[in-house]
């Protein structure tokens, strides 16, 4: 098992790149999140998963131990294989997932890549008790965060937004920031799209 490798990016193609590591260049699959991260001629270190089948052997990395972690419990739903979890990285941020698996968020879960209603359910079921927390959970609930709202806001907020064409990466953060401060799923949106219009 490769735990993680470390070395400079020399190639990014559209789901992988190249990481040279002492003259060797290993192919690492990676989620969208992970390739925001990437820069070409940079070192990096990404956490790894060797899926070996009798067909091919996939290499795939994570920036960060949360992805890395996530990844695996997603793999451990049947019906999930490596690359569907991958898929649910790129459309979503970890706390984007957490937020619909905790709030049993069918719309959102079914419009991620390879995710049907049955394996849905699935996943909320075996990862409900498992995923953890969205975000530092204590500290939202003080700060009146996504854990303070009232039940569905968040989750309605996030769906009615990604079906506008939002990810759910770029829209969380802003969810969470205004999260506080609306009371309706209304007033979120309408916060939120502000939010987003000022970044433009």
């Amino acid at each position: 098992m490769i735990g993680y490798v470390r070395g400079i990016v020399t190639h990014i193609f559209r789901d992988s790149c190249f990481v040279d590591v002492h003259g060797v260049g290993y192919r690492v699959s990676i989620p969208a999140s992970t390739m925001d991260k990437l820069a070409l001629n940079r070192e990096i270190t990404l956490f790894t998963y060797m899926s070996v089948r009798e067909d091919a052997m996939v290499l795939y990395g994570f920036a960060t131990q949360d992805e890395y972690d996530l990844f695996m419990l997603l793999i451990s739903v049947n019906g999930v294989g490596p690359k569907v979890a991958l898929g649910i990285l790129s459309a979503a941020s970890p706390d984007g997932f957490r937020l619909a698996v905790h709030q049993k968020n069918m719309k959102v879960l079914t419009k991620m890549p390879g995710i049907g209603k049955k394996t849905a359910e699935r996943i909320v079921l075996e990862l409900h008790d498992k995923i953890g927390p969205v975000g530092d959970g204590a500290a939202a609930a003080e700060d009146g965060g996504l854990e303070s709202m009232p039940q569905g806001i968040a989750s309605d907020a996030l769906a009615a937004l990604t079906s506008l064409g939002y990810s759910s990466q770029e829209v969380l953060p802003a969810i969470e920031a205004k999260a506080g401060q609306c009371r309706t799923v209304e007033e979120l949106l309408k916060a939120v799209l502000q939010a987003l219009g000022s970044r433009r």
